[in-house]
């Protein structure tokens, strides 16, 4: 009913009526501009004109005359109405607020001043001033806090809450991705510790070997114009300490803007002497166990780098087909997604060069190594290569005779069914290669040149010795074809070159029985993965979990503690023996350890040779939980909080670095390292990409809290060491995705949030934009609390000493009283269950509906009237009194419900509300109690819950009816309802006072016995058993509104007309497309609909005006 009266329509047509008259209006306009300027024209000669053409000119003028009132007329009505436009409908033309300061003078450290003026609209950065500093000098961030604010009870045991929080790669600023685990984490060991558990959350920093060293290569090439080899490497080592300490310092910066509550006295640097010594003591005893050895094998080998790298690294892009990329080192593009095909001769015998006019077919992607095959190899039951199996081929370039061997790694209906085997230089050859003895050649050195085992290709860059690997091909006549192919290019994400599988020997992990451990304990529930489907993960990787390789041929980290010992006058033995391989944190150590294992020989017959290479960085990652602690010392630290409580981290790294956490931290300890792993969704932006600093949609969290421009957006680029092709691309994507830059949120709202989009298990779409919306909460939640302190709970205002007087007069408070409280109570229960389960979408959705829509919205508007009324009765002022108590207990306990995720605005609050104790009650927020439900399940009423969520569906029908007719808030109606079910009347009663403030009714009747609803009514219905009537005699004009609606009813059932017409033509089946008629139907239909409703409203005018 209410859609027929909706002026929606007949705005939009009357604007589509003046925009055309508007147009009109201007073309005549442009036509007598025209027409003056040709007439004052000195070129132009003047022309006796006609009487016909006279009068015409007359008649012309006459309309445009009008036409320029018609236009005046349509100015004034706009501007009209733009002035009479409500504000809440101008919000686009409103600017942001102007950000309002701290400026009470306060030293770091000290409280901040809360006895001064509130602001009178939230500002992040008055809020946050002052008080990390205060917690954090006050010692609210330690465990030992939870004795002296939360004593226990006789016999109580307190529980115990630790975990490490996963360590940034020092490798510049932190992005969203830091800030969402940043904020799950601090609002987790928040929450714990308002719970009274002695709670640390121990902070970290990752040296990150190979990022690290490849940023400062990158720093001192464009600074100095050197290399690391220039330096040498202990200056350039030195490089890195220097950039490590300017940007370890701004990530601790940013860490404790973000509001992270860690207890920084216990952080980590993966490279501080404690950790160094942890490390070290690792590898040595797992060395000394055999869990670590040495071995020849193949590696992620990047040539730009020079070093091995670990799979994480290594992104693995899919290709279509034909794709030419820039490649580190190379000038030109280089072309990828192609397979070539040639043929191999067959020989007489491994002997002979003489051919048998036989010939293979062999199809690669990577031409180039085929200097290094060492054999063709076909399915044994494949009849087409039968009789070459056992035969030789000869390499037309190289001395080399290859054999034909059958395996069963071969797919006989793929390709030609024939492969070529380069053992050296790809995973499955390898291990072909193996099986069947063959040489293993290896054709690609370290920085990526073909080796002196490649005949007239060598000392050629790889990709360059393909091209002319192929061009050799057709010079002699083998080259077959060249087509694309869907392959996956393995790319380094640090450097961008191609990965190069490489035979090396390296140190390796066996993980074999630790893996099977790790296994066990999730199976047996002894180890705890949140949401429980990433178990399946866990038990794929881990089930088939390979040795892992250590090894990293870099100067940036942990030097392997390894020494290969070598006895003058001997053949130096092969470096994957490890019987000649000794393990000590000192050379002198290892001297003892050598002379021991080589007792009938002296130290000067011996000689050590430290290993160059360093530990991979998920090497002492994967010790962190205990290095913390100070192991292998046996540290108070590490009695006490070892093992930990909870890892939380992304779900990318489970296996490479949390598995391996797990694993070590049994082998070491003994312990798992924590019993539960909290995994949560990977951020990607509002387009569903991998934040990508080449992208440009790589955001530094301060950005968001601070608000930045696009100006400077850009200008962060040029610290990304990104090239200047990266550098246009990013830029652009900023300007799509930010054209006026980012908005001031503050940290409350970041954090809030992005806590918010936690759905479990799911990547994160983030539209930056969106966290303003939380700001916007956040300036809600402080104008709610702002005007309670100045009205209810002004100066005068003393709050009961506890919770139990509600309880014990419960029975004595208002209706209204009784459902806030009982909304407090289900919040209290959702956060807590949620929580729990690690569910905080729910927690923040519960907290955002209570401060919103159950306080803000309901509640403290119903309490309004009561604020302003000045003559109170004696019954009326206890009953205030009451609300006063309850609308204290409401924003008091919401506070501390939210506080874990707004941990700024809620503390400036809290501080400012009175306390119930204030000789007693605890100096913060942050060390105050959490609510419990058991503290407030008395107050929950689901009866009463039911009867307001009734009387709001009544209050929303009559807002929208009030709509309808364009009512304004000054506009007072009678409102009547006529009701069958008991039920439903006996709710509206019970909270009519309720409904008459939220829609301003002047009064409201229930008829019964039959009695009728008085003339000039419109209705609306709340149910099939339930109709409310608003009074519109006087308030509006009846016959006005009929007309409008005839004229619109006339213009619809002229569209039908029309409509129908075309409908019934012959050839409207056959000529109209079917998707054109479908759309026609539904025009028909909902025309129809609309004429039916206009009907409907013409009946409720005429009732109105009878």
């Amino acid at each position: 009913m209410s859609t027929f009266i909706q002026k929606l329509d007949q705005v939009e047509a009357e604007v589509r009526s003046n925009r055309q008259l508007m147009a009109n209006l201007e073309a005549r306009l442009a036509k007598l501009e025209l027409a003056s300027r040709s007439q004052t024209n000195g070129n132009e000669v003047k022309k006796e004109k006609s009487a016909s053409q006279l009068k015409k000119e007359a008649k012309q003028k006459e309309k445009d005359e009008k036409f320029r009132a018609k236009q005046e007329k349509l100015k004034a009505a706009k501007a009209q109405t733009k002035e009479s436009k409500p504000k809440n409908e101008e919000k686009k033309d409103v600017k942001e607020p102007q950000a309002v300061l701290y400026t009470s003078k306060t030293n770091p450290g000290e409280k901040k001043d809360t006895k001064c003026q509130l602001p009178d609209a939230y500002s992040p950065r008055y809020v946050e001033a002052a008080w990390y500093e205060w917690w954090e000098k006050m010692g609210f961030f330690k465990p030992e806090i939870a004795e002296k604010y939360f004593p226990l009870s006789t016999g109580e045991q307190r529980e115990k809450f630790v975990m490490a929080m996963p360590p940034p790669n020092v490798t510049g600023t932190l992005h969203l991705g830091h800030a969402l685990m940043c904020s799950i984490e601090d609002v987790l060991t928040r929450w714990h510790r308002m719970l009274g558990h002695e709670t640390l959350w121990c902070p970290g920093f990752d040296h990150a070997g190979i990022a690290t060293q490849v940023v400062v290569e990158k720093k001192v090439k464009r600074e100095q114009n050197k290399t690391r080899h220039d330096l040498g490497r202990e200056a350039f080592v030195d490089e890195i300490w220097k950039w490590k300490n300017e940007k370890g310092d701004t990530i601790a910066k940013q860490l404790k803007r973000i509001g992270s509550s860690c207890d920084w006295d216990r952080a980590r640097f993966t490279m501080d002497d404690v950790s160094v010594k942890a490390v070290l003591e690792t590898f040595i005893q797992m060395h000394e166990k055999g869990l670590i050895y040495r071995s020849k094998r193949l590696v992620n080998w990047s040539c730009a780098l020079n070093s091995a790298i670990s799979d994480i690294e290594v992104d693995k892009t899919p290709l279509k087909g034909r794709t030419m990329l820039n490649i580190p080192g190379y000038k030109e593009k280089i072309e990828f997604g192609t397979l070539t095909s040639f043929a191999y001769r067959v020989v007489e015998s491994k002997e002979s060069n003489v051919e048998t006019g036989e010939e293979i077919v062999i199809a690669t992607t990577r031409p180039e190594t085929m200097l290094g095959d060492t054999a063709i190899c076909v399915h044994p039951n494949d009849d087409r290569y039968k009789s070459l199996v056992g035969k030789y081929v000869t390499h037309p370039f190289v001395e080399r005779k290859i054999p034909i061997i059958a395996d069963e790694m071969v797919d006989q209906n793929f390709g030609t069914g024939a492969v070529k085997i380069t053992p050296a230089h790809d995973a499955n050859d390898f291990d072909c290669g193996k099986r069947h003895s063959l040489p293993f050649v290896t054709v690609i050195d370290d920085k990526g040149f073909m080796t002196a085992e490649c005949g007239q290709f060598s000392a050629m860059k790889r990709f360059e010795a393909r091209k002319a690997v192929v061009a050799a091909l057709k010079e002699k006549g083998l080259f077959k074809e060249v087509k694309d192919t869907e392959t996956v290019l393995p790319i380094c994400s640090r450097s961008k070159d191609v990965i190069e599988p490489m035979l090396k020997s390296q140190w390796y992990v066996n993980c074999k029985e630790m893996a099977a451990k790790a296994v066990s304990a999730v199976r047996e529930k002894r180890l705890k993965i949140v949401p429980d489907f990433h178990e399946q993960v866990w038990y794929r990787w881990l089930e088939d979990c390979h040795d892992w390789c250590i090894s990293r041929q870099l100067w940036w980290g942990h030097r392997i503690p390894a020494y290969h010992v070598r006895i003058k006058g001997q053949t130096q033995s092969d470096d994957t023996d490890n019987t000649y391989w000794v393990s000590a944190h000192t050379r002198q150590l290892a001297m003892q350890k050598a002379l021991a294992r080589f007792s009938n020989l002296k130290a000067d017959d011996i000689e050590l040779h430290h290993d160059e290479d360093v530990l991979d960085t998920w090497f002492s990652s994967g010790i962190f939980p205990f290095s913390i602690c100070g192991w292998p010392e046996k540290t108070s630290d590490m009695q006490k909080y070892y093992p930990g409580t909870l890892l939380e981290t992304g779900h990318d790294i489970l296996f490479f670095w949390v598995a391996r956490m797990v694993m070590m931290g049994e082998e070491m300890c003994g312990t798992l390292p924590f019993d539960t792993i909290y995994l949560h969704a990977i951020i990607r932006d509002a387009h569903g990409r991998k934040m990508s600093k080449s992208l440009g949609n790589i955001i530094d969290p301060l950005d968001v809290i601070d608000g930045i421009t696009l100006e400077n957006l850009h200008k962060q680029l040029e610290n990304y060491n990104l090239d200047s092709r990266e550098i246009e691309k990013a830029v652009k994507g900023q300007k799509e995705d930010f054209p006026n830059g980012i908005p001031e949120c503050g940290t409350d709202a970041l954090r809030f949030a992005l806590c918010a989009y936690t759905a479990q298990g799911r990547d994160i779409n983030l539209d930056v934009l969106r966290i303003q919306g939380y700001r916007h909460f956040c300036n809600k939640l402080w104008n709610a609390a702002k005007f309670a302190m100045m009205n209810g709970l002004s100066s005068s205002f003393v709050p009961k000493d506890s919770l139990d007087y509600l309880k014990n007069n419960l029975t004595q408070l208002r209706g209204m009283d009784k459902w806030m409280l009982s909304r407090l109570s289900e919040t209290v229960k959702i956060c807590d269950s949620g929580f729990r389960s690690f569910d905080l979408t729910s927690v923040t959705t519960a907290l955002f509906n209570y401060w919103l829509y159950d306080l803000c919205d309901y509640y403290i508007e119903y309490l309004k009237p009561s604020f302003y009324t000045k003559d109170q009765t004696e019954q009326q002022k206890a009953l205030f009194d009451n609300s006063r108590e309850v609308l204290y207990t409401c924003l008091d306990i919401g506070l501390r419900l939210i506080s874990p995720f707004m941990p700024f605005i809620s503390e400036e609050l809290y501080q400012r509300l009175p306390r119930r104790k204030p000789d007693s009650d605890p100096p913060s927020i942050c060390v105050t109690r959490y609510p419990l439900p058991k503290d407030f399940d008395l107050f929950g009423n689901a009866d009463l819950e039911m009867s307001v969520k009734l009387s709001q569906e009544a209050i929303n029908k009559i807002r929208s009816l009030r709509s309808d007719y364009q009512l304004t808030i000054k506009t007072k109606t009678d409102v009547y309802v006529k009701s069958i079910d008991a039920g439903l009347e006996k709710a509206l009663r019970d909270f009519q006072d309720l409904i008459l403030t939220m829609t301003n009714g002047k009064m409201i009747e229930f008829l019964t016995d039959g009695k009728e609803q008085p003339s000039g009514c419109a209705f609306t219905t709340l149910s099939d058993k339930c109709k409310i009537y608003i009074m519109l005699k006087g308030i509006i004009d009846a016959d006005k509104e009929e007309l409008k609606l005839n004229k619109k009813k006339d213009l619809l059932l002229k569209s039908i007309d029309n409509l129908k017409k075309e409908m019934a033509k012959p050839d409207y089946g056959t000529r109209v497309p079917e998707n054109v008629r479908a759309k026609n139907q539904d025009k028909m239909s909902q025309l129809t609909n609309e004429v039916a409703l206009i009907d409907d409203g013409l009946k409720q005018l005429q009732n109105m005006k009878s």
